[in-house]
């Protein structure tokens, strides 16, 4: 981790006025006077660290996360029996149901996060203006690149506002009080604005980024390749954005970034590396928000990525103590099994059937059962204290034992307490509280053991080099690229030119006497490889990092349109939970607060 980390500063010098984010009209007072603030090149980049600080806060931080992963197929927010426990006033559950409100706590917490880092970016590009890098002891070209770092972290903030808003965006780039406060009446005029100002902004700035050598020195900051990934991130989703085709320009971005153009980078052979302590140092990270146990957003990006899926005692099985982060015990894997059969003592049922098999047959969901049984990572998360290493599973499933797997059973809480927790790959309410078990259950009715965990990022002890908290958070990885063009080709009919881009990257996962037999097969759930494989490689490969609404399902038309683990066949409150969608819920409704701070805002057509 380098030492930009160590520049994030008194934020609240830059966040005074702030409620411009939302309240676009307000004027701006009591700012510092940047002549008197910025004095050298330390100034600027304390000033340029407060935009990673509040970025990495919001994108890395829950709210995003939420809005990117529940309501799609391979993560949920299960309550137990009925919402006795982990309910959190449905908060999250309505997003598994894809019936949420503009009064979403939720929603109005991503939205001001990235407004908050937005309207940051707007006041420090202000004042960067009138800067004279000879004054500052700067080079006209360090100047440059600071501002082009400032453009970039804003344009990917509004990328992230744009794929869930839409068109409802007002397009904010002055710190002044003469910014128009609402988006273009017309929805498909706004997208295409919006569209278009991300696109020129991270064109226009390229060139002034650092470029990465290998020496991985930039990996913290935004760079070239960085900058040229979130261009193809956009290409790849300008049919949903606004209704154009980019796919060959996306094709081809990518295949400059996997060449070099942008700088050196390769895939990384040890997937385990590109979440360990040492992350910034794999050759396949082009960035990572940085995080430092302690310091700025660590203790937020720690939250989500990590202790989403914990049970309370989890520090059992991790033969550790965590100071200062707890558990959540609410999320858990989408479940590969119906609840048929017989119940077991434990949880679950003998005789379940799975969803990628008759009478269901399900291309989405069953996150678990995609995974060959020959992927390494197809196993459960353990840590050697010997050599230091983690892996290569990232899962929790089946009898949990302490000291990873080895010590004594490990007992359940809450609806199991005092009995053994036992992590089954189904959800319902096998001790019949609440509800009676149904052979379908919604994620309303699971029980403390209902759900396989993932373990993605270690929890490996705070000793070892700082602790989990202190691991950078991975956003733009070289897989990506790999993956863009492997999906191009797919949509251009050629398969086999896909499937060789995507086996560069898979073929990490299988030991080199299962290699070339998993390989030659599409896998658990497929009979060929086609765009419903594709789909599901793209959530394996980025499974629980916070993507799956984004890159994937609405762009596959997936979103609202198919079918997973309980749609069109469970219930609540006794009416039937729709095997297809309202296609409004494929865009957020802007929150109500927002609204009635600035009315005149846009509330996005399909939620008036």
């Amino acid at each position: 981790m380098i030492t930009f980390k160590h520049y994030i500063f008194g934020v609240a010098c830059l966040m005074a006025g702030l409620n411009a984010c939302t309240d676009l009209d307000e004027k701006v007072y009591d700012r510092i006077d940047a002549g008197a603030y910025y004095q050298n090149e330390a100034s600027v980049k304390g000033a340029v660290a407060a935009i990673y600080y509040q970025t990495s806060s919001t994108l890395a931080g829950e709210n995003f996360f939420h809005l990117s992963e529940y309501p799609a197929d391979q993560l949920t927010w299960r309550s137990w029996n009925g919402g006795l426990w982990g309910w959190d006033e449905a908060m999250k559950t309505v997003l598994s149901w894809q019936n949420w409100t503009s009064e979403s706590t939720i929603i109005n917490n991503a939205w001001t996060g990235a407004w908050t880092a937005v309207g940051l970016a707007n006041l420090l590009l202000s004042d960067m203006e009138n800067l004279n890098a000879a004054s500052l002891n700067m080079s006209n070209e360090k100047l440059a690149q600071y501002v082009a770092e400032v453009r970039t972290i804003r344009a990917w903030n509004y990328y992230c506002l744009f794929e869930l808003w839409g068109g409802a965006l007002p397009l904010n780039v002055s710190a002044g009080s003469d910014v128009p406060g609402t988006a273009d009446a017309d929805w498909d005029a706004s997208c295409k604005k919006i569209y278009n100002f991300i696109a020129s902004e991270l064109d226009e700035t390229v060139d002034a980024l650092a470029k990465e050598d290998g020496s991985h020195t930039t990996v913290n900051r935004a760079n070239q390749a960085m900058n040229r990934m979130l261009k193809a991130r956009l290409l790849l989703n300008a049919e949903v954005f606004i209704g154009e085709k980019h796919y060959d320009e996306c094709e081809a971005l990518s295949k400059e970034i996997i060449s070099g153009t942008y700088g050196t980078y390769g895939l990384d052979s040890n997937y385990r590396n590109l979440y360990s302590i040492d992350n910034v140092k794999s050759p396949e990270v082009i960035f990572a928000l940085a995080a430092e146990d302690g310091q700025g957003a660590a203790n937020a990006i720690s939250n989500v990525r990590t202790m989403i899926g914990m049970w309370y005692g989890y520090a059992d099985y991790f033969e550790q103590s965590y100071d200062g982060i707890g558990a959540w015990n609410c999320v858990c894997l989408v479940p590969s099994y119906d609840n048929y059969g017989t119940v077991q003592p434990t949880g679950g049922t003998k005789g379940a059937r799975c969803f990628l098999d008759a009478p269901y047959n399900d291309k989405l969901g069953a996150p678990y059962e995609r995974f060959d049984d020959r992927d390494i990572r197809k196993q459960n998360y353990v840590y050697d204290a010997a050599t230091k290493t983690h892996g290569p599973g990232m899962f929790l499933k089946g009898e949990m034992r302490a000291n990873f797997g080895k010590g004594n059973i490990l007992t359940a809480d809450a609806d199991r307490d005092g009995q053994a927790l036992v992590y089954v790959d189904q959800l319902g309410t096998f001790l019949n509280l609440g509800r009676n078990l149904e052979v379908v259950m919604n994620p309303r009715w699971g029980e403390t053991n209902s759900g396989v965990r993932l373990v993605k990022y270690p929890l490996y002890p705070n000793d070892d080099k700082g602790g989990f908290k202190s691991i950078d958070d991975v956003q733009f990885r070289l897989a990506e690229a790999y993956y863009n063009v492997a999906e191009c080709e797919m949509r251009k009919g050629n398969s086999d030119e896909a499937k060789k881009y995507v086996d560069a990257v898979r073929q990490r996962y299988y030991r080199s006497g299962d290699r070339a037999a998993a390989l030659s097969i599409p896998g658990p759930g497929f009979d060929s490889f086609d765009m419903d494989w594709m789909l599901s490689e793209w959530g394996k490969e980025y499974l629980g990092e916070g993507n799956r609404r984004r890159t994937d399902l609405r762009r596959f038309d997936k979103f609202t349109q198919g079918t997973w683990w309980f749609w069109g066949r469970a219930t609540e409150d006794g009416v039937n939970l729709p095997a297809k969608r309202d296609r409004k819920y494929e865009w957020y409704p802007l929150p109500q607060s927002a609204l009635s701070v600035n009315p005149g805002l846009i509330q996005n057509p399909n939620y008036k």
